[in-house]
């Protein structure tokens, strides 16, 4: 079940974003589509009529990377705002982020869905990728607390 309306959307978009962690790395996706073609990310997607968002975030995570997870915390780790304005500065993408802490049951990644590649990161090398700038500001604010967590 696909969203009608992202672009342009009438109301803002409910998504969900998985940090999937192991032995201090972190998954991230080359995106394929808009917004942010081209950037590196977290893994996620829209939430679909229905599903609960902590099902939504863990169909997304395995669907983008190909990895079998599990919710690693029940509370998401945050809540943002990825809003991209176009030239007239109208909303052309308003999305409402529920970032959650995701444990992978394994190593390999098959990048599909919506996105180009998956690889993980090692959290120190995280910076020195072409983020998002919702991923970048996530990791700005909990990159500290994610080293400290043992996955």
């Amino acid at each position: 079940m696909r969203m009608g309306r992202r672009k342009y959307p009438v109301q803002p978009i409910v998504g969900v974003g998985g940090v999937v962690l192991h032995n201090g790395r972190v998954v991230l996706v080359k995106r394929g589509v808009e917004p942010g073609k081209g950037k590196w990310s977290i893994p996620g997607g829209v939430v679909e009529l229905g599903e609960p968002i902590r099902e939504a975030v863990v169909r997304e995570v395995e669907e983008e990377c190909g990895l079998k997870v599990e919710l690693g915390k029940e509370k998401p780790l945050d809540v943002l705002d990825s809003i991209v304005l176009d030239g007239e500065g109208k909303p052309k993408y308003h999305f409402v982020l529920l970032q959650f802490l995701i444990r992978a049951k394994g190593e390999n990644l098959k990048a599909s869905s919506d996105v180009v590649e998956a690889r993980w990161v090692c959290l120190d090398d995280v910076a020195k990728y072409d983020l998002t700038k919702t991923t970048r500001n996530f990791f700005r604010e909990h990159l500290d607390e994610l080293k400290k967590i043992k996955m």
